[in-house]
């Protein structure tokens, strides 16, 4: 039995949502992976949705963007007014 991986459903809202987050903030994707603690081609990688995030990557993006996991993973995130006027 092989790896699973997550639906492309869930792989892209996450990408859409690190990326929404990110420049939101006013970070460039090394600005990012610099406060995780991670390679810049990574984040690159998560936001065109072809990485398998692990929960341990989650927790660091959530903690670099002052938002909790389940907010990264959530649909539709860009659109929620209260998201698009708190810059963090």
């Amino acid at each position: 039995m092989g790896l699973r991986k997550p639906s492309s459903g869930l792989t892209q809202i996450l990408s859409e949502n690190l990326r929404f987050l990110r420049n939101q903030r006013g970070l460039s994707q090394e600005e990012l992976a610099e406060v995780c603690g991670i390679h810049r081609t990574y984040v690159g990688s998560i936001e065109r949705g072809e990485r398998n995030v692990t929960l341990s990557s989650l927790e660091l993006f959530a903690s670099a963007l002052n938002v909790s996991v389940p907010r990264l993973l959530m649909k539709n995130l860009g659109n929620n007014d209260d998201d698009n006027q708190d810059a963090g």
